[in-house]
């Protein structure tokens, strides 16, 4: 059972990135799935989190407008679209499944670096 995220690397301010997290041994459906980011010398914070049937999906202000958060379930995926990156955006980016079977599960995180 486990999560694994893709789709990190480098990018130019204004410009996009989409971020996969792709699980294993589960139905990511089921369960209310998050990412969150963890730049350096700060604490990690919430990016988004999406309900269980994806109806709901709830952002972090700073994101708002620019980041976009969905279900794949033909993939047993969620996205995460990032829209007009800021240097600011900087961070590990780290999926995260909700007491998925008891366990909070968390992926290895990806890289997401915006040049100014």
């Amino acid at each position: 059972v486990q999560v694994k995220e893709s789709g990190g690397g480098l990018v130019q301010t204004g410009g996009s990135l989409r971020l996969s997290c792709t699980a294993s041994g589960f139905s990511s459906s089921g369960f209310v799935m998050s990412w969150y980011r963890q730049a350096p010398g700060k604490e990690r914070e919430l990016v988004a989190n999406i309900s269980r049937g994806g109806a709901v999906t709830r952002y972090a202000d700073s994101v708002k407008g620019r980041f976009f958060f969905y279900r794949d379930n033909e993939k047993n995926s969620v996205i995460l679209q990032m829209n007009n990156l800021k240097p600011e955006d900087t961070a590990v980016y780290y999926c995260h499944g909700d007491r998925v079977w008891g366990v909070d599960l968390w992926g290895q995180g990806t890289q997401v670096t915006v040049s100014s």
